[in-house]
């Protein structure tokens, strides 16, 4: 088509050369003015810098159709700077150039990369009709493309959904093997993650953190492309939050932020960067820290339909909750709800804390009671535990620790051992053994040290002086009592330090009134003032609404710590020393 539609209704100049038409120039600033944008779209891509890639080609695509290569870097660029919709058009449109040039495996490339921003979108419907197109085009083509290990990927997520973790993993492992034979270092190591991931979630840790470590070693060795690396990066975090492995945790994390900070135009992955670097302050005790974290992903997140928004709202109800901010962390835990996240065991937590126990003990035992994976109910365990013995439900709490230990044992990772020798501490002293507390104590102590989780080795801290002050060493519980309030103190930790005022006072000054007990717990006082009025057990049971196999054992540890034989001996006891009148 000429140039000039117009040229034949013109006169022509009287030089040899044409004189330029008003529509001709107009067309070649135009081409010029594309030309320029995108090729400062293409210099923007090369340099990481999303956002100026990302405006620089939408006004190039304004002015005139961009070719296919230019139409991918806008579908990617779109996607890194966090504007998803124009991300998914773009992929649409580049899927229909390709098959305009007859290009069908490119196209099933744009499709599935259209499927992918969908499914983070959760628009699962239009996802899937995105990767049944792209099946329907790879069949025509060679059996063994490696676009076919791609689709893969894809049936990961479904079977996930579904709870199936086995077919999800041999389907990963499928998508690996596949990238292995066509030498695709981005589909191997999605393969190896999602693959890795699946085994976790099946609670087999040890295998899927091996193949998690084997898919971050490509991230970090070589040069994969930056979708793939902050999937990788998120998912492997992810489940090392979910399986405990805090060390890997911390180290990955360091690794992500370092990637986000080469990219500051990067939206994508740049929150959930955030919201793992806060539960990382966190732990270590960079509370403030943690909580600007987890406030920037928050905002960064709020306004996206990213599913990490729930999470951040989370993370910050959290650290809201654990310095006494209970209107902050009720709000906070209501957006997490909205994104999709839910709240517990974070919100039992708080009602346990405002003194709202039967909210608390209804939502923990709701969350459990439609939660079978092992490695989901470790998330609410602990908490149960914590609310049954507020509850004072000794029966509940043995069992939810038993369970957390069980659990623990089978997987094999030390912080999660080290929770559970928590939670089965809390309930010996509650029980009145507090010999056997101790040694459980010491363990999670060991761990917490190690891996520096303040917050957690203080709460140790102050079940061993429980139990010191239960053995009737005031100095040993003083010591301890001590070193949790001067962390508890730095930390901000508001409801822990009122909590530790209350005891604290007694154990030091009426030191006479803490050995008349002998080292029984408030638990067993209770049980002896009624075998003194002469109840028996089974009566005792069902007045402190306990098993009566709990309530024998409350008996045996009475007689145990008074050094009495018999219920009349521990009677007369309890007549000298003044409990019964």
């Amino acid at each position: 088509m000429s140039n000039e539609p117009l040229a034949s209704c013109r006169p022509r100049a009287t030089n040899p050369q044409r004189a330029p038409t008003a529509g001709n120039q107009a067309f070649h600033v135009q081409s010029a003015a594309m030309n320029v944008a995108t090729a400062n779209g293409r210099s923007a891509y090369e340099r990481r810098a999303w956002s100026d890639a990302y405006e620089a080609l939408s006004q190039a695509s304004a002015k005139a159709q961009l070719e296919a290569d230019d139409v991918e870097r806008l579908a990617f660029a779109a996607g890194l700077s966090g504007h998803e919709q124009a991300a998914i058009e773009a992929f649409e449109r580049l899927h229909q150039l390709r098959l305009d040039a007859g290009e069908q495996l490119p196209a099933v490339r744009a499709a599935f990369w259209c499927a992918m921003r969908l499914f983070s979108l959760g628009e699962t419907a239009r996802a899937g009709g995105w990767i049944a197109r792209a099946q329907r085009l790879v069949d025509d083509c060679e059996p063994d493309a490696v676009e076919r290990g791609y689709l893969r990927l894809p049936l990961v997520f479904r079977l996930t959904a579904a709870g199936d973790f086995a077919a999800a993993q041999a389907t990963a492992r499928e998508a690996a093997e596949a990238g292995v034979r066509h030498r695709d270092k981005d589909l191997l190591a999605l393969g190896r993650c999602f693959e890795g991931r699946a085994l976790v979630r099946q609670g087999r840790l040890a295998e899927g953190l091996l193949l998690l470590d084997e898919a971050m070693l490509t991230v970090t060795s070589t040069e994969l492309s930056p979708m793939v690396t902050g999937v990788i990066y998120c998912g492997v975090i992810a489940a090392c939050q979910q399986s405990y492995a805090l060390d890997r945790a911390r180290e990955w994390t360091a690794a992500l932020a370092s990637w986000c900070d080469t990219q500051p135009q990067l939206v994508s992955f740049a929150g959930a960067c955030l919201v793992h670097r806060s539960e990382i302050l966190q732990l270590s005790g960079a509370w403030p820290e943690a909580a600007e974290a987890a406030r920037q992903a928050a905002e960064r997140l709020s306004g996206t339909r990213d599913a990490e928004a729930g999470n951040a709202f989370y993370q910050e109800g959290e650290l809201h909750r654990l310095r006494g901010e209970h209107a902050q962390a009720e709000q906070a835990y209501g957006l997490a709800n909205e994104r999709g996240r839910d709240p517990q065991p974070g919100l039992a937590l708080l009602r346990l804390a405002q003194g709202r126990l039967e909210l608390a003990a209804a939502a923990t035992r709701r969350v459990l009671s439609a939660t079978t994976s092992p490695l989901q109910r470790t998330r609410v365990l602990p908490a149960h535990v914590e609310v049954m013995l507020a509850a004072t439900d000794l029966d509940e709490a043995r069992r939810a620790a038993d369970e957390l230990c069980s659990i623990a044992e089978s997987f094999g990772q030390e912080s999660l051992s080290a929770l559970a020798a928590q939670a089965q501490a809390a309930v010996l002293l509650a029980e009145g053994d507090a010999r056997g507390a101790i040694e459980h104590l010491r363990s999670a102590q060991q761990v917490w040290q190690r891996i520096g989780a303040l917050y957690q080795g203080a709460r140790v801290r102050l079940l061993m002086a429980r139990a010191f002050q239960a053995l009737g060493d005031l100095d040993g519980a003083a010591l301890e009592r001590d070193a949790a309030k001067k962390i508890f103190t730095e930390l901000g930790a508001a409801p822990d330090l009122a909590g530790l005022e209350a005891p604290a006072e007694p154990a030091r000054h009426q030191p006479v009134a803490a050995k008349a007990t002998h080292g029984l717990s408030a638990r067993e006082l209770e049980v002896l003032l009624l075998v003194a009025a002469g109840d028996t057990n089974k009566v005792i049971a069902g007045k402190l609404f306990l098993s009566e196999k709990t309530v024998d054992r409350h008996v045996s540890n009475i007689f145990t710590k008074l050094n009495v034989p018999t219920r009349a001996a521990a009677t007369a006891w309890a007549y000298r020393n003044g409990l019964v009148g």
